[in-house]
């Protein structure tokens, strides 16, 4: 019996090794997403991925590209609905800690800083932008660009050391979100959704 491939097309091919990276970048880091790992994953050859990617720099942005976008839509929709009143606050907050942690979007773009791929955070830094600018829209009375600046390097900052630091101080570990709920809550006359 002879196994045939289904031959898939550029952008599902694409896709495919993006979702393969992510998992990846969740399960071991950002040092574990290479291009050859990635193949080997989705049963694909380096050069393919160099054809879709250029370089192993080439794979994290988009990596970074395809995070970012995945992880402003879903506050987008977090934020539209705690101002309708529909949902927590807390649900931005865990959106947006979630992505620096769990979803590796911390890791990836420290580890992007040190290596000195700065360029690599462009998207990312656009699709924050692209959010803010849409957030803002209608509501110019409040602080988008200040809540997303703390938000987002609170996120980070606890992505990173969080858990080491809410250790030493004999916090729970849950602490920096609940301070940044709480923040989100007063700065923004936010409300918790009727149960």
């Amino acid at each position: 019996m002879s196994i045939t491939r289904e031959r898939l097309s550029p952008e599902a091919s694409r896709s495919l090794a993006l979702e393969a990276a992510r998992a990846l970048l969740i399960e071991a880091g950002p040092q574990a997403v290479t291009l050859k790992a990635v193949a080997a994953r989705i049963g694909k050859t380096h050069a393919n991925l160099l054809h879709h990617f250029g370089s192993a720099a080439g794979l994290q942005a988009a990596l970074a590209r395809h995070i970012a976008g995945r992880v402003t839509q879903g506050i987008a929709g977090a934020v539209t609905r705690a101002r309708a009143g529909e949902t927590d606050p807390r649900e931005i907050v865990d959106r947006t800690f979630d992505a620096f942690d769990r979803e590796g979007a911390g890791a990836l773009a420290a580890w992007m800083i040190l290596s000195g791929n700065r360029d690599a955070l462009n998207p990312v830094l656009e699709a924050i932008h692209g959010l803010v600018d849409q957030l803002g829209q209608g509501h110019e009375d409040r602080p988008v660009h200040e809540t997303t600046l703390w938000l987002v390097l609170a996120a980070l900052g606890d992505a990173l050391l969080g858990e080491a630091l809410v250790d030493a101080l004999g916090l729970p570990r849950e602490a920096a979100r609940e301070a940044a709920r709480r923040h989100l809550i007063a700065m923004h006359g936010l409300d918790t959704p009727p149960s």
